[in-house]
C-alpha cells in the first residue's frame, strides 16, 4: 500500500556560519546522521567557512537565515545607522525595531539595504538557494516579509520557512503567535511562495536532545512536510555566542548523530517518508499550500 502522499520532513541545523564548532556539527551530522538542510548567516564569523564546507557536501540543502536581531550585519554601520550599533550588530529588543520597521520610512529604506545585501552575499556564494528564513523567526513581522517577497524573487527565492509549531499537547504555537502565523501562511500561498506545515523543535531551541528529538519523531502529524528544527555544535552555550547561555548546542548534535534517531528515521522511511531539504520536498507552482506539496526523491538522512 503506498504511502499518503505529503510525508516528508526537512531536518535544519540554524546558525550555519556563527561559529567554526557549529560548521563542523553540521557537516558531521549530514554525513553521518539525519541532518539534511542548514540555514546560512552570510555576515557571521565562520561563513567562509561554512560556505567551504558546503560546497563539499552537494547534498546538504543550505537556506539563507537572514540576521536582523542579534548578530551581525553585512552592510557597514555607516549605511545602516539606525539598524546596527557602532561595531555593525543589530540589536535584541525585537520589539521596539518592528514597530521602527513599520512607522519609520528611513529605517525601512536601510531595512531594504541590508536584505538585500544578505541575498547578494548568498548569491556570491554559489550555492543554490534552498529556502529563506529570519534568525529569531523575523520575518514573521509583516514589513520584514514584505521586503523578502520584493527583494528574494529578484535572487530565486522559493521556499520560506513557516514556523508554525506543531506536536504532543502543550508543544503548539502559542496563541498570540496564531494570527501572525495565519497571515504569514496566507501571504506565502498568494505569492506563489513554497513552505511547510508546521516545525518542529522551537519550544525545544537549545535543548533538543536524543529524547526530544524521538519523541518528536514518534508523534509528528501523520500528512505534511514537516521540518525539524536544530542549534547543533560541538561546543555548547557561550563558547558560540555570548547571547546562547545555557543553549546545550552539543546534545543536539549528539542527537541528529544517534544510532537510535537514525533508527526512528529507517523505519519513517520505511513507511513512505522522504527526507531533504525545501527544494526535494515543496515544489513552489503557486496554488494553495495542500496542493503545492511534491514529493522528489530525498537527499540525506539515515
Amino acid at each position: 500500500m503506498s504511502a499518503p502522499r505529503g510525508r516528508g520532513l526537512i531536518v535544519t541545523a540554524d546558525d550555519f556560519g556563527l561559529h567554526p564548532s557549529v560548521n563542523m556539527a553540521v557537516e558531521r551530522a549530514h554525513r553521518d546522521g539525519i541532518l539534511t538542510a542548514a540555514s546560512l548567516m552570510v555576515g557571521a564569523p565562520a561563513a567562509r567557512d561554512a560556505i567551504a564546507r558546503a560546497h563539499a557536501a552537494p547534498g546538504l540543502r543550505v537556506g539563507l537565515h537572514l540576521v536582523l536581531a542579534d548578530g551581525a550585519s553585512v552592510l557597514p554601520a555607516r549605511l545602516i545607522p539606525d539598524l546596527v550599533d557602532a561595531t555593525g550588530r543589530f540589536g535584541t529588543r525585537m520589539a521596539r525595531d518592528g514597530v521602527r520597521f513599520f512607522c519609520l520610512p528611513r529605517v525601512r529604506r536601510q531595512l531594504a539595504l541590508e536584505i538585500r545585501a544578505q541575498f547578494e552575499a548568498f548569491v556570491a556564494t554559489g550555492l543554490p538557494l534552498d529556502h529563506v528564513n529570519a534568525h529569531k523567526h523575523f520575518h514573521l513581522h509583516p514589513t520584514v516579509l514584505s521586503l523578502i517577497l520584493g527583494i528574494g524573487r529578484e535572487f530565486g527565492l522559493q521556499s520560506l520557512r513557516l514556523p508554525r509549531e506543531t506536536g504532543p499537547p502543550g508543544s503548539s504555537s502559542a496563541w498570540w503567535l496564531r494570527p501572525w502565523l495565519a497571515l504569514l501562511e496566507t501571504r506565502l500561498d498568494a505569492a506563489g511562495i513554497a513552505h511547510n506545515d508546521y516545525v518542529t523543535g522551537i519550544r525545544q531551541s537549545g535543548r533538543f536532545d536524543e529524547a526530544a528529538l524521538l519523541d518528536a519523531l514518534c508523534n509528528l502529524p501523520t500528512s505534511g512536510i514537516g521540518e525539524l528544527y536544530l542549534h547543533p555544535a560541538l561546543a555548547s552555550g557561550m563558547a558560540i555566542a555570548p547571547s546562547m547561555r545555557g543553549y546545550r548546542h552539543a546534545d543536539e548534535f549528539a542527537a541528529l548523530v544517534s544510532p537510535h534517531v537514525r533508527a526512528v528515521c529507517g523505519a519513517l522511511r520505511a513507511q513512505g517518508w522522504r527526507f531533504g531539504g525545501f527544494a526535494d520536498l515543496v515544489a513552489a507552482t503557486g496554488g494553495p499550500a495542500g496542493n503545492r506539496v511534491g514529493l522528489a526523491g530525498g537527499v540525506g538522512g539515515p
